[in-house]
């Protein structure tokens, strides 16, 4: 067997088993604190997954303000309950953490916060985030420095005019260090997106838009992965966008393709019988 396959290979299987346990992890820190967000932060469990242990994004645990990191701005903030214990386990902060989320006294509250370590912005409003995504890479650009720029967003946040403004001006600035990654669950906060605008396909308005556009299946762990990886390295004179098609509450079948599932809440019997059943 060809020795590149075989760690190719390896790093798949890896990828796949912390992927389990990610959601397993965010499954137990909903039981914690049931205002979470749950269907939200189960969407983009593998996105965070190739991002971390896949050696896409450089960082350092220990520097968190490390001038040659990679930037990575989670605009979608209700899904950020699945990012905590990846942090953890990386050593951004101790794991006992994970036991107060949402707790007074608390810094892991139920969406991102500079507080938090790893994470670079506080969330606002919703669909800012590509924008101040856009302007960091601007300024990395004119800094000349080699660092990528990541953002995640969710597809009902594509609602919102100011995250289309943010692509033409990252488009306009020929920003190639700016990698945007939609999480395309196709479910908002009430309904299914195409109950509220209609905005498929995706990838086509990104590209009238001069952007590079991928579409991935977004709980192919692989097809994550290498997709990332890809994007991270080619060099096209334009922004690049990867289109990941979840499915909001994967995992848990009863808030899979439920349009309600957004604010929906697991009972500890759920919840346990949930992880029981992932495999």
């Amino acid at each position: 067997m060809n020795s590149n396959f075989k760690e190719e290979t390896q790093v798949i299987n890896s990828l796949k088993e912390k992927a389990l346990w990610v959601r397993k992890e965010t499954l137990k820190i909903h039981k914690i604190a049931p205002e979470t967000r749950i269907a939200s932060s189960l969407s983009d469990v593998e996105i965070f997954v190739a991002l971390y242990y896949g050696g896409i994004l450089k960082f350092d645990p220990n520097n968190t303000n490390w001038e040659h990191r990679d930037r990575f701005v989670v605009s979608k903030g209700h899904g950020a309950i699945s990012l905590y214990p990846i942090l953890a386990d990386l050593g951004f902060f101790d794991k006992e953490n994970l036991e107060n989320v949402c707790r007074k006294g608390s810094f892991l509250g139920g969406i991102p916060d500079v507080v938090i370590p790893g994470f670079e912005t506080t969330n606002g409003s919703l669909g800012h985030g590509l924008g101040v995504a856009s302007g960091i890479a601007l300024a990395l650009r004119n800094r000349c420095s080699d660092s990528k720029i990541f953002v995640l967003v969710g597809d009902g946040e594509l609602f919102e005019g100011s995250v289309w403004e943010a692509v033409m001006f990252a488009s306009g600035q020929t920003l190639d260090n700016l990698i945007l990654i939609v999480d395309n669950n196709k479910i908002s906060m009430l309904d299914y997106c195409k109950n509220i605008i209609d905005i498929s396909p995706l990838d086509e308005k990104f590209r009238v838009f001069n952007w590079d556009a991928r579409v991935v299946d977004g709980h192919d762990i692989e097809e994550v992965y290498n997709s990332l990886k890809i994007l991270k390295e080619e060099k096209r004179n334009q922004p690049k966008v990867l289109i990941a098609n979840t499915i909001k509450g994967k995992g848990v079948p009863r808030l899979e393709k439920d349009a309600l599932c957004h604010i929906q809440s697991l009972k500890e019997e759920e919840v346990e019988a949930a992880i029981e059943g992932l495999k």
